[in-house]
């Protein structure tokens, strides 16, 4: 059931980005042939506002076939009037930018849906001490609550460890220990850690380990808002620098993940519950809009490249450097989805 679920969401996320797409075409007149949610033999299919609807036998990816486009062969274009050749490379830009926009779009929707349902986060409960760390010589004891760092108060876990890493310097506890307020000061100390990129950082800590404890993060109208922006935000930040890294050979490229991790982890997402399924699908929804816009000509943000030529130059870019730079576009993309399903396997093998 939990595999069907993770079906249903990645093919639920690629129709919400082919919608932006063909909601940014139709607007613009452009006549949409075909809407297809997957690749290759089609196994239904049925017409409605004069397109033909399908799915696809194979569920990893998504098209809309406007008129006289055709990635499969760059030479087949039309310049009727409800054709995307007739458009301007600023109509044609923002059909391309629809669909992950689409996405970012649906993220922000629901991560406000996590925020409605009062999202858990982790109480700054401490857990184990570090022997011999500054919590340690300060007396700071298992189960204690921290309330407030240098008179600043302190909701989560999160929200303490920024203050602590970004301290000067001594800080001040204001400490909660069975219902006695305990005030303890200590200085942090730079020890070696990782990011969430596994990079090897130097980051200043006190030596606590969180006691797992959650509580409902309360939040009104404007707090919802605000927390479903910031986690749109912040997701894109993360698949941004991510990309970059992998693309820099700073992060190995066996860190890459494919489909087949897609859909493990959304359905270990389902087995947790439905909050975490929306929070990972919002996720996802971010990394298809990022990944998108990406300038490999098979992906709309190479066809946002060859429409900037067009903007700046005057001209459309040569058939020829076009067809190459598409073939170039399928191969490096094929690549990409090849190493990501061999890593998926090495790990399931492993």
């Amino acid at each position: 059931m939990s595999w069907l679920v993770s079906l249903l969401v990645l093919s639920g996320l690629i129709f919400f980005h082919e919608l932006g797409h063909f909601s940014a075409a139709r607007f613009f007149g452009v006549y949409v042939e075909v809407f297809s949610i997957g690749f290759g033999k089609r196994l239904f299919t049925f017409h409605a506002f004069g397109t033909q609807w399908s799915i696809s036998a194979i569920p990893l990816g998504g098209y809309v076939k406007m008129k006289g486009q055709d990635d499969a062969d760059p030479t087949k274009k039309s310049y009727d009037a409800d054709s995307y050749n007739a458009k301007t490379p600023l109509q044609k830009i923002i059909i391309l930018l629809a669909g992950p926009f689409a996405n970012f779009l649906l993220a922000f929707l629901l991560y406000f849906t996590i925020a409605l349902g009062n999202p858990q986060v982790l109480s700054p409960v401490v857990g184990t001490v570090l022997k011999d760390s500054p919590a340690f010589v300060a007396g700071l004891e298992s189960n204690d609550t921290i309330l407030s760092i240098n008179n600043q108060k302190v909701t989560s876990w999160k929200e303490m460890a920024e203050l602590i890493t970004s301290a000067k310097g001594a800080i001040a506890l204001e400490v909660d220990r069975k219902g006695y307020l305990k005030l303890i000061t200590l200085e942090p100390k730079l020890r070696d850690a990782k990011n969430m990129y596994g990079e090897d950082v130097k980051r200043k800590m006190i030596g606590i380990s969180a006691a797992g404890v959650m509580h409902e993060q309360k939040l009104d109208f404007i707090g919802k808002i605000k927390y479903a922006t910031d986690q749109t935000v912040f997701a894109s930040t993360l698949i941004f620098t991510g990309v970059k890294k992998l693309l820099f050979g700073e992060v190995p490229a066996s860190e890459m993940g494919g489909v087949i991790s897609i859909v493990k982890l959304t359905s270990d997402a389902t087995a947790v519950g439905w909050m975490s399924v929306l929070f990972f699908a919002a996720l996802i929804s971010v990394n298809l809009g990022v990944l998108n816009l990406l300038p490999i000509p098979a992906l709309d943000g190479g066809h946002i490249m060859f429409n900037l030529y067009e903007m700046i130059f005057r001209r459309e870019a040569s058939e020829q450097v076009v067809i190459n730079l598409t073939i170039t576009g399928w191969v490096i993309l094929f690549g990409l989805m090849g190493l990501g399903i061999y890593n998926d396997i090495n790990r399931l093998i492993g």
